[in-house]
Protein backbone atom coordinates (compact mmCIF):
# COMPACT_ATOMS: atom_id res chain seq x y z
CA UNK A 1 0.00 0.00 0.00
CA UNK A 2 3.00 2.36 0.34
CA UNK A 3 3.26 3.08 -3.39
CA UNK A 4 -0.46 3.93 -3.85
CA UNK A 5 -0.44 6.10 -0.70
CA UNK A 6 2.39 8.20 -2.09
CA UNK A 7 0.51 8.61 -5.34
CA UNK A 8 -2.70 9.49 -3.51
CA UNK A 9 -0.91 12.22 -1.61
CA UNK A 10 0.37 13.80 -4.82
CA UNK A 11 -3.07 13.56 -6.46
CA UNK A 12 -4.77 15.08 -3.41
CA UNK A 13 -2.45 18.08 -3.51
CA UNK A 14 -3.24 18.72 -7.17
CA UNK A 15 -7.05 18.73 -6.85
CA UNK A 16 -8.80 22.04 -6.30
CA UNK A 17 -12.04 22.60 -4.38
CA UNK A 18 -14.32 22.31 -7.41
CA UNK A 19 -12.67 19.09 -8.59
CA UNK A 20 -12.99 17.55 -5.12
CA UNK A 21 -16.69 18.46 -5.14
CA UNK A 22 -17.05 16.75 -8.50
CA UNK A 23 -15.34 13.58 -7.26
CA UNK A 24 -17.60 13.49 -4.20
CA UNK A 25 -20.70 13.94 -6.36
CA UNK A 26 -19.69 11.13 -8.72
CA UNK A 27 -19.14 8.84 -5.70
CA UNK A 28 -22.58 9.31 -4.13
CA UNK A 29 -23.69 5.80 -5.06
CA UNK A 30 -20.79 4.41 -3.03
CA UNK A 31 -20.25 6.77 -0.07
CA UNK A 32 -23.15 8.18 2.01
CA UNK A 33 -23.98 11.84 1.42
CA UNK A 34 -23.71 12.69 5.12
CA UNK A 35 -20.13 11.46 5.21
CA UNK A 36 -19.20 13.22 1.97
CA UNK A 37 -20.66 16.53 3.13
CA UNK A 38 -18.25 16.58 6.06
CA UNK A 39 -15.21 16.06 3.84
CA UNK A 40 -13.23 19.20 2.96
CA UNK A 41 -9.89 17.71 1.91
CA UNK A 42 -9.02 15.28 -0.87
CA UNK A 43 -6.99 13.13 1.52
CA UNK A 44 -10.08 12.63 3.70
CA UNK A 45 -12.07 11.73 0.58
CA UNK A 46 -9.54 9.04 -0.33
CA UNK A 47 -9.72 7.70 3.22
CA UNK A 48 -13.51 7.44 2.87
CA UNK A 49 -13.08 5.51 -0.38
CA UNK A 50 -10.70 3.13 1.35
CA UNK A 51 -13.16 2.58 4.18
CA UNK A 52 -15.82 1.63 1.62
CA UNK A 53 -13.45 -0.72 -0.20
CA UNK A 54 -13.31 1.49 -3.30
CA UNK A 55 -9.53 1.79 -2.97
CA UNK A 56 -8.44 -1.57 -1.69
CA UNK A 57 -5.22 -3.53 -1.83
CA UNK A 58 -3.59 -1.04 -4.11
CA UNK A 59 -6.48 -1.16 -6.61
CA UNK A 60 -6.95 2.40 -7.86
CA UNK A 61 -9.34 1.59 -10.72
CA UNK A 62 -12.20 3.61 -9.23
CA UNK A 63 -9.98 6.62 -8.66
CA UNK A 64 -8.71 6.29 -12.22
CA UNK A 65 -12.29 6.34 -13.45
CA UNK A 66 -13.07 9.41 -11.36
CA UNK A 67 -10.08 11.33 -12.72
CA UNK A 68 -11.03 10.28 -16.24
CA UNK A 69 -14.60 11.52 -15.71
CA UNK A 70 -13.44 14.98 -14.61
CA UNK A 71 -10.82 15.14 -17.41
CA UNK A 72 -7.74 15.24 -15.17
CA UNK A 73 -5.85 13.17 -17.70
CA UNK A 74 -2.56 14.68 -16.56
CA UNK A 75 -2.93 13.15 -13.08
CA UNK A 76 -4.26 9.92 -14.55
CA UNK A 77 -1.13 9.54 -16.65
CA UNK A 78 1.57 10.98 -14.41
CA UNK A 79 0.46 9.61 -11.03
CA UNK A 80 -1.68 6.54 -11.70
CA UNK A 81 0.13 5.13 -14.71
CA UNK A 82 -2.91 5.02 -16.98
CA UNK A 83 -4.04 6.91 -20.09
CA UNK A 84 -7.18 8.18 -21.72
CA UNK A 85 -7.09 5.41 -24.33
CA UNK A 86 -6.59 2.73 -21.67
CA UNK A 87 -9.54 4.03 -19.67
CA UNK A 88 -11.77 4.16 -22.73
CA UNK A 89 -10.95 0.54 -23.51
CA UNK A 90 -11.27 -0.52 -19.88
CA UNK A 91 -14.69 1.05 -19.41
CA UNK A 92 -16.04 -0.89 -22.38
CA UNK A 93 -15.71 -4.10 -20.35
CA UNK A 94 -19.14 -5.04 -18.88
CA UNK A 95 -19.41 -4.19 -15.19
CA UNK A 96 -16.18 -2.21 -15.06
CA UNK A 97 -17.65 1.31 -14.85
CA UNK A 98 -18.72 2.20 -11.31
CA UNK A 99 -19.90 5.77 -11.83
CA UNK A 100 -23.56 5.46 -12.79
CA UNK A 101 -24.81 6.81 -16.11
CA UNK A 102 -27.34 8.95 -14.24
CA UNK A 103 -24.74 10.48 -11.94
CA UNK A 104 -22.40 11.19 -14.84
CA UNK A 105 -25.24 12.83 -16.78
CA UNK A 106 -25.85 15.28 -13.94
CA UNK A 107 -22.15 16.05 -13.68
CA UNK A 108 -21.92 16.77 -17.41
CA UNK A 109 -24.96 19.00 -17.24
CA UNK A 110 -23.40 20.94 -14.37
CA UNK A 111 -20.27 21.47 -16.46
CA UNK A 112 -22.29 22.86 -19.37
CA UNK A 113 -24.57 25.18 -17.38
CA UNK A 114 -23.38 28.78 -17.56
CA UNK A 115 -23.43 31.10 -14.56
CA UNK A 116 -26.49 33.05 -15.73
CA UNK A 117 -28.30 29.78 -16.44
CA UNK A 118 -27.51 28.56 -12.92
CA UNK A 119 -29.10 31.72 -11.55
CA UNK A 120 -32.23 30.88 -13.55
CA UNK A 121 -32.29 27.37 -12.10
CA UNK A 122 -32.08 28.77 -8.57
CA UNK A 123 -34.82 31.30 -9.25
CA UNK A 124 -37.22 28.71 -10.69
CA UNK A 125 -36.52 26.34 -7.78
CA UNK A 126 -37.20 29.08 -5.21
CA UNK A 127 -40.48 27.48 -4.11
CA UNK A 128 -39.13 23.93 -4.10
CA UNK A 129 -35.87 24.31 -2.19
CA UNK A 130 -34.97 26.24 0.97
CA UNK A 131 -33.65 29.72 0.17
CA UNK A 132 -30.68 29.14 2.42
CA UNK A 133 -29.64 26.36 0.03
CA UNK A 134 -29.78 28.66 -3.01
CA UNK A 135 -27.25 31.29 -1.97
CA UNK A 136 -24.64 32.69 -4.41
CA UNK A 137 -22.04 30.13 -3.30
CA UNK A 138 -24.31 27.19 -4.15
CA UNK A 139 -22.96 25.30 -7.17
CA UNK A 140 -25.03 23.40 -9.71
CA UNK A 141 -23.94 20.11 -8.16
CA UNK A 142 -25.23 21.43 -4.82
CA UNK A 143 -28.55 22.24 -6.51
CA UNK A 144 -28.83 18.71 -7.88
CA UNK A 145 -28.10 17.25 -4.44
CA UNK A 146 -30.78 19.44 -2.84
CA UNK A 147 -33.26 18.37 -5.52
CA UNK A 148 -32.47 14.73 -4.73
CA UNK A 149 -32.97 15.36 -1.01
CA UNK A 150 -36.41 16.85 -1.73
CA UNK A 151 -37.33 13.87 -3.90
CA UNK A 152 -37.80 15.97 -7.06
CA UNK A 153 -34.81 14.45 -8.87
CA UNK A 154 -33.69 10.87 -9.23
CA UNK A 155 -32.60 8.25 -11.71
CA UNK A 156 -36.25 7.51 -12.52
CA UNK A 157 -37.49 11.01 -11.80
CA UNK A 158 -36.14 13.48 -14.36
CA UNK A 159 -39.39 15.24 -15.22
CA UNK A 160 -38.79 18.42 -13.21
CA UNK A 161 -35.20 18.71 -14.40
CA UNK A 162 -36.40 18.36 -17.99
CA UNK A 163 -39.03 21.05 -17.46
CA UNK A 164 -36.41 23.43 -16.06
CA UNK A 165 -34.01 22.75 -18.91
CA UNK A 166 -36.80 23.32 -21.45
CA UNK A 167 -37.25 26.83 -20.06
CA UNK A 168 -33.58 27.69 -19.60
CA UNK A 169 -31.55 25.92 -22.31
CA UNK A 170 -33.08 23.50 -24.81
CA UNK A 171 -29.69 21.94 -25.55
CA UNK A 172 -29.57 20.68 -21.95
CA UNK A 173 -32.99 19.09 -22.42
CA UNK A 174 -31.71 17.34 -25.53
CA UNK A 175 -28.86 15.87 -23.50
CA UNK A 176 -31.34 14.33 -21.06
CA UNK A 177 -33.54 13.03 -23.87
CA UNK A 178 -30.50 11.42 -25.52
CA UNK A 179 -29.68 9.78 -22.20
CA UNK A 180 -33.24 8.40 -21.93
CA UNK A 181 -33.21 7.31 -25.56
CA UNK A 182 -30.05 5.31 -25.07
CA UNK A 183 -31.44 3.75 -21.92
CA UNK A 184 -34.50 2.76 -23.91
CA UNK A 185 -32.31 0.59 -26.09
CA UNK A 186 -31.47 -1.61 -23.08
CA UNK A 187 -34.49 -1.21 -20.82
CA UNK A 188 -38.26 -1.42 -21.31
CA UNK A 189 -40.35 1.65 -20.50
CA UNK A 190 -43.88 0.82 -19.36
CA UNK A 191 -46.58 3.51 -19.22
CA UNK A 192 -50.12 2.72 -18.18
CA UNK A 193 -53.06 4.28 -20.03
CA UNK A 194 -54.04 6.06 -16.81
CA UNK A 195 -50.60 7.66 -16.56
CA UNK A 196 -50.65 8.69 -20.21
CA UNK A 197 -54.08 10.20 -19.90
CA UNK A 198 -53.34 12.12 -16.71
CA UNK A 199 -50.25 13.79 -18.11
CA UNK A 200 -51.09 14.22 -21.75
CA UNK A 201 -47.82 12.37 -22.49
CA UNK A 202 -45.49 9.76 -21.10
CA UNK A 203 -42.39 11.68 -20.02
CA UNK A 204 -43.36 12.71 -16.51
CA UNK A 205 -44.52 9.29 -15.30
CA UNK A 206 -42.31 6.89 -17.19
CA UNK A 207 -41.39 3.79 -15.19
CA UNK A 208 -38.32 1.85 -16.22
CA UNK A 209 -38.18 -1.92 -15.88
CA UNK A 210 -34.47 -2.69 -15.73
CA UNK A 211 -33.28 -5.60 -17.83
CA UNK A 212 -30.21 -7.73 -17.22
CA UNK A 213 -27.97 -4.79 -18.16
CA UNK A 214 -26.87 -2.97 -15.01
CA UNK A 215 -27.42 0.80 -14.98
CA UNK A 216 -23.72 1.51 -14.63
CA UNK A 217 -22.58 -0.83 -17.36
CA UNK A 218 -20.12 0.56 -19.89
CA UNK A 219 -20.86 0.48 -23.57
CA UNK A 220 -23.90 2.57 -22.72
CA UNK A 221 -24.87 6.15 -23.53
CA UNK A 222 -21.93 7.75 -21.77
CA UNK A 223 -19.23 5.60 -23.31
CA UNK A 224 -20.15 4.77 -26.89
CA UNK A 225 -23.84 5.33 -27.65
CA UNK A 226 -23.88 9.10 -27.50
CA UNK A 227 -21.59 11.95 -28.43
CA UNK A 228 -20.76 14.23 -25.54
CA UNK A 229 -19.84 17.89 -25.81
CA UNK A 230 -16.69 19.51 -24.49
CA UNK A 231 -17.15 21.66 -21.40
CA UNK A 232 -17.42 25.25 -22.57
CA UNK A 233 -18.57 27.31 -19.59
CA UNK A 234 -15.48 29.18 -18.36
CA UNK A 235 -15.31 32.96 -18.69
CA UNK A 236 -13.26 33.67 -20.66
CA UNK A 237 -13.44 30.43 -22.64
CA UNK A 238 -9.74 30.72 -23.33
CA UNK A 239 -7.23 32.58 -25.49
CA UNK A 240 -7.75 33.27 -29.19
CA UNK A 241 -4.22 33.85 -30.48
CA UNK A 242 -4.07 35.65 -33.85
CA UNK A 243 -0.75 35.68 -35.75
CA UNK A 244 -1.28 38.20 -38.54
CA UNK A 245 1.50 38.64 -41.11
CA UNK A 246 0.97 41.49 -43.56
CA UNK A 247 4.27 43.21 -44.41
CA UNK A 248 6.80 40.91 -46.12
CA UNK A 249 9.41 43.56 -46.97
CA UNK A 250 12.04 41.61 -44.97
CA UNK A 251 11.36 38.52 -47.04
CA UNK A 252 11.63 40.42 -50.31
CA UNK A 253 15.01 41.75 -49.24
CA UNK A 254 16.25 38.29 -48.28
CA UNK A 255 14.62 36.20 -51.01
CA UNK A 256 15.17 37.40 -54.60
CA UNK A 257 12.78 36.87 -57.49
CA UNK A 258 11.03 34.73 -58.57
CA UNK A 259 10.21 33.79 -54.94
CA UNK A 260 8.78 37.20 -54.22
CA UNK A 261 6.37 37.50 -51.30
CA UNK A 262 3.98 40.39 -51.72
CA UNK A 263 2.39 42.17 -48.78
CA UNK A 264 -0.85 40.46 -47.77
CA UNK A 265 -3.26 43.31 -48.36
CA UNK A 266 -6.68 42.48 -46.90
CA UNK A 267 -5.35 40.39 -44.01
CA UNK A 268 -6.34 43.10 -41.51
CA UNK A 269 -9.95 42.63 -42.61
CA UNK A 270 -9.63 38.96 -41.62
CA UNK A 271 -8.00 39.83 -38.30
CA UNK A 272 -10.78 42.27 -37.46
CA UNK A 273 -13.45 39.66 -38.27
CA UNK A 274 -11.71 37.08 -36.08
CA UNK A 275 -11.41 39.57 -33.22
CA UNK A 276 -15.10 40.43 -33.45
CA UNK A 277 -16.39 36.86 -33.62
CA UNK A 278 -14.18 35.28 -30.96
CA UNK A 279 -14.79 38.19 -28.60
CA UNK A 280 -18.50 37.44 -28.90
CA UNK A 281 -17.69 33.80 -28.12
CA UNK A 282 -16.03 34.98 -24.87
CA UNK A 283 -12.40 34.43 -25.82
CA UNK A 284 -9.55 36.70 -24.77
CA UNK A 285 -7.98 38.07 -27.96
CA UNK A 286 -4.18 38.21 -28.32
CA UNK A 287 -3.05 39.52 -31.72
CA UNK A 288 0.52 39.79 -33.00
CA UNK A 289 1.50 41.36 -36.34
CA UNK A 290 4.34 40.87 -38.80
CA UNK A 291 6.32 38.20 -37.01
CA UNK A 292 9.51 36.56 -38.24
CA UNK A 293 9.74 32.78 -38.05
CA UNK A 294 11.68 32.98 -34.80
CA UNK A 295 9.18 35.45 -33.32
CA UNK A 296 6.33 33.10 -34.21
CA UNK A 297 8.08 30.33 -32.30
CA UNK A 298 8.65 32.58 -29.29
CA UNK A 299 5.04 33.78 -29.15
CA UNK A 300 3.71 30.22 -29.44
CA UNK A 301 6.06 29.10 -26.67
CA UNK A 302 4.80 31.89 -24.40
CA UNK A 303 1.22 30.61 -24.71
CA UNK A 304 2.34 27.00 -24.46
CA UNK A 305 3.85 27.81 -21.06
CA UNK A 306 0.82 29.72 -19.80
CA UNK A 307 -1.53 28.16 -17.25
CA UNK A 308 -4.80 27.35 -19.03
CA UNK A 309 -6.20 25.46 -16.04
CA UNK A 310 -9.23 27.74 -15.65
CA UNK A 311 -9.93 27.85 -19.40
CA UNK A 312 -11.92 25.40 -21.53
CA UNK A 313 -10.30 25.86 -24.93
CA UNK A 314 -7.43 27.31 -26.93
CA UNK A 315 -7.74 28.85 -30.40
CA UNK A 316 -4.90 29.92 -32.71
CA UNK A 317 -5.52 31.71 -36.03
CA UNK A 318 -2.57 32.00 -38.42
CA UNK A 319 -2.72 34.46 -41.33
CA UNK A 320 0.35 34.35 -43.55
CA UNK A 321 1.98 33.14 -46.74
CA UNK A 322 2.69 29.43 -46.88
CA UNK A 323 3.29 26.26 -48.81
CA UNK A 324 2.61 22.61 -48.10
CA UNK A 325 2.81 21.97 -44.36
CA UNK A 326 4.50 25.26 -43.49
CA UNK A 327 3.85 28.94 -42.96
CA UNK A 328 6.27 31.79 -43.56
CA UNK A 329 7.52 34.44 -41.17
CA UNK A 330 7.77 37.94 -42.60
CA UNK A 331 11.50 37.25 -43.05
CA UNK A 332 10.71 34.47 -45.52
CA UNK A 333 11.81 31.71 -43.13
CA UNK A 334 9.69 28.58 -42.71
CA UNK A 335 7.81 27.35 -39.66
CA UNK A 336 6.28 23.85 -39.89
CA UNK A 337 2.61 23.88 -38.91
CA UNK A 338 3.15 20.60 -37.07
CA UNK A 339 5.72 22.31 -34.85
CA UNK A 340 3.06 24.84 -33.79
CA UNK A 341 0.25 22.36 -33.18
CA UNK A 342 2.35 19.83 -31.25
CA UNK A 343 3.43 22.60 -28.88
CA UNK A 344 -0.01 22.24 -27.29
CA UNK A 345 -0.24 18.49 -26.79
CA UNK A 346 -0.98 17.26 -23.29
CA UNK A 347 2.68 16.43 -22.80
CA UNK A 348 3.87 19.90 -23.86
CA UNK A 349 1.02 21.92 -22.31
CA UNK A 350 -0.40 20.05 -19.31
CA UNK A 351 -3.12 22.58 -18.51
CA UNK A 352 -4.76 21.99 -21.93
CA UNK A 353 -4.84 18.20 -21.58
CA UNK A 354 -8.30 16.89 -22.44
CA UNK A 355 -9.39 20.30 -23.76
CA UNK A 356 -9.97 21.24 -27.42
CA UNK A 357 -7.09 22.94 -29.23
CA UNK A 358 -8.30 24.69 -32.41
CA UNK A 359 -6.09 26.00 -35.22
CA UNK A 360 -7.28 27.94 -38.26
CA UNK A 361 -4.61 28.47 -40.92
CA UNK A 362 -5.09 30.94 -43.75
CA UNK A 363 -2.17 30.25 -46.09
CA UNK A 364 -1.51 28.60 -49.42
CA UNK A 365 -0.40 24.98 -49.41
CA UNK A 366 0.98 24.75 -52.93
CA UNK A 367 1.55 26.44 -56.30
CA UNK A 368 -0.04 29.80 -57.02
CA UNK A 369 -2.73 29.91 -59.69
CA UNK A 370 -3.17 32.70 -62.20
CA UNK A 371 -4.72 35.66 -60.42
CA UNK A 372 -7.60 37.84 -61.43
CA UNK A 373 -7.51 41.62 -61.32
CA UNK A 374 -8.47 42.09 -57.65
CA UNK A 375 -7.72 38.63 -56.27
CA UNK A 376 -4.37 37.59 -54.92
CA UNK A 377 -3.12 34.21 -53.71
CA UNK A 378 -1.68 33.55 -50.28
CA UNK A 379 1.26 31.68 -51.75
CA UNK A 380 4.70 32.98 -50.96
CA UNK A 381 6.34 31.16 -53.84
CA UNK A 382 5.80 31.07 -57.59
CA UNK A 383 8.24 28.40 -58.76
CA UNK A 384 8.75 25.24 -56.72
CA UNK A 385 7.93 21.61 -57.40
CA UNK A 386 4.61 20.10 -56.34
CA UNK A 387 4.78 17.50 -53.57
CA UNK A 388 2.22 14.69 -53.54
CA UNK A 389 3.94 11.92 -51.65
CA UNK A 390 2.37 12.43 -48.20
CA UNK A 391 -1.00 13.14 -46.72
CA UNK A 392 -1.10 16.68 -45.32
CA UNK A 393 -3.43 15.79 -42.43
CA UNK A 394 -1.04 13.24 -40.97
CA UNK A 395 1.91 15.61 -41.25
CA UNK A 396 0.42 18.61 -39.51
CA UNK A 397 -2.06 17.52 -36.86
CA UNK A 398 -0.87 15.67 -33.72
CA UNK A 399 -2.01 12.09 -33.28
CA UNK A 400 -3.12 13.04 -29.78
CA UNK A 401 -6.83 13.64 -29.17
CA UNK A 402 -8.68 16.98 -28.89
CA UNK A 403 -7.18 18.83 -31.86
CA UNK A 404 -8.93 20.58 -34.72
CA UNK A 405 -7.00 22.01 -37.66
CA UNK A 406 -8.94 24.09 -40.16
CA UNK A 407 -6.94 24.73 -43.35
CA UNK A 408 -7.96 27.32 -45.91
CA UNK A 409 -7.14 24.95 -48.75
CA UNK A 410 -6.11 21.42 -49.67
CA UNK A 411 -2.49 20.39 -49.97
CA UNK A 412 -0.72 21.59 -53.14
CA UNK A 413 -3.29 24.31 -53.79
CA UNK A 414 -3.55 28.06 -53.38
CA UNK A 415 -6.04 30.03 -51.33
CA UNK A 416 -7.49 33.36 -52.36
CA UNK A 417 -7.55 36.77 -50.74
CA UNK A 418 -9.29 39.99 -51.74
CA UNK A 419 -7.30 43.10 -50.80
CA UNK A 420 -10.57 44.80 -49.88
CA UNK A 421 -12.73 42.04 -48.43
CA UNK A 422 -10.26 39.60 -46.90
CA UNK A 423 -9.83 35.91 -47.65
CA UNK A 424 -12.57 33.61 -48.85
CA UNK A 425 -11.93 31.14 -46.05
CA UNK A 426 -11.64 33.40 -43.00
CA UNK A 427 -14.59 35.55 -44.05
CA UNK A 428 -16.80 32.48 -44.59
CA UNK A 429 -15.59 30.99 -41.30
CA UNK A 430 -16.41 34.13 -39.32
CA UNK A 431 -19.81 34.57 -40.94
CA UNK A 432 -20.86 31.00 -40.21
CA UNK A 433 -19.54 31.09 -36.64
CA UNK A 434 -21.49 34.28 -36.04
CA UNK A 435 -24.72 32.83 -37.46
CA UNK A 436 -24.51 29.23 -36.26
CA UNK A 437 -23.01 29.39 -32.76
CA UNK A 438 -26.13 31.06 -31.30
CA UNK A 439 -28.14 28.09 -32.66
CA UNK A 440 -25.90 25.63 -30.80
CA UNK A 441 -24.37 24.04 -33.89
CA UNK A 442 -21.09 22.19 -33.43
CA UNK A 443 -17.88 23.27 -35.13
CA UNK A 444 -17.72 20.38 -37.62
CA UNK A 445 -21.20 21.22 -38.90
CA UNK A 446 -20.11 24.85 -39.22
CA UNK A 447 -16.92 23.92 -41.08
CA UNK A 448 -18.93 21.77 -43.49
CA UNK A 449 -21.03 24.82 -44.32
CA UNK A 450 -17.81 26.84 -44.76
CA UNK A 451 -16.53 24.18 -47.19
CA UNK A 452 -19.73 24.45 -49.19
CA UNK A 453 -19.64 28.24 -49.40
CA UNK A 454 -15.97 28.54 -50.32
CA UNK A 455 -16.17 25.74 -52.89
CA UNK A 456 -18.90 27.65 -54.74
CA UNK A 457 -16.67 30.68 -55.25
CA UNK A 458 -14.51 31.05 -58.34
CA UNK A 459 -11.64 33.29 -59.35
CA UNK A 460 -12.12 34.83 -62.74
CA UNK A 461 -11.01 34.87 -65.49
CA UNK A 462 -9.92 31.20 -65.22
CA UNK A 463 -12.54 30.12 -62.70
CA UNK A 464 -10.02 28.70 -60.24
CA UNK A 465 -11.55 27.08 -57.17
CA UNK A 466 -10.63 26.66 -53.53
CA UNK A 467 -11.54 23.81 -51.18
CA UNK A 468 -10.87 24.15 -47.41
CA UNK A 469 -9.83 21.11 -45.40
CA UNK A 470 -10.63 20.46 -41.74
CA UNK A 471 -8.66 17.73 -39.94
CA UNK A 472 -9.41 16.70 -36.38
CA UNK A 473 -8.93 14.27 -33.53
CA UNK A 474 -11.82 15.63 -31.48
CA UNK A 475 -13.54 13.12 -29.17
CA UNK A 476 -16.63 15.18 -28.43
CA UNK A 477 -18.84 17.79 -30.01
CA UNK A 478 -17.22 21.20 -29.94
CA UNK A 479 -19.86 23.88 -29.40
CA UNK A 480 -19.14 27.53 -28.67
CA UNK A 481 -22.07 28.92 -26.62
CA UNK A 482 -22.80 32.60 -27.07
CA UNK A 483 -24.42 33.00 -23.62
Amino acid sequence: MEFPRQRLLVVSEELDKAELAALKFLSLEHVPLRKLEAIQKAQDFFEALQEKGMIEGGDLSFLKELLYRISRIDLLEAQLGSSREEMERDLQIPGRARVSAYRYLLFQLSEDIAEDEMKSFKFLLGKELPKCRLNPKTTMLDVFIEMEKKGILGEDNLSMLKSLCAEINVSLLKRIEEYELNLFGEEEMVITEEQRGSTGGHEAHARWLVSSVAPDSPGRWNESSRLEAYKMTSRPRGVCLILNNHNFAKAREAVPEPKNMKDRNGTDVDAESLRRVFSKLHFTIAEYRDLTAEEIRKIVNIYRCQDHKDKDCFVCCILSHGKKGIIYGVDGQEVPIQELTTSFTGQNCHSLAGKPKVFFVQACQGDACQKGVTIETDSGEQDYSVETDARFQLDCIPSEADFLLGMATLQDYVSYRSPREGTWYIQALCQHLECSCPRGEDILTILTAVNQEVSRKSCKPNAEKQMPQPSFTLRKKLIFPVN
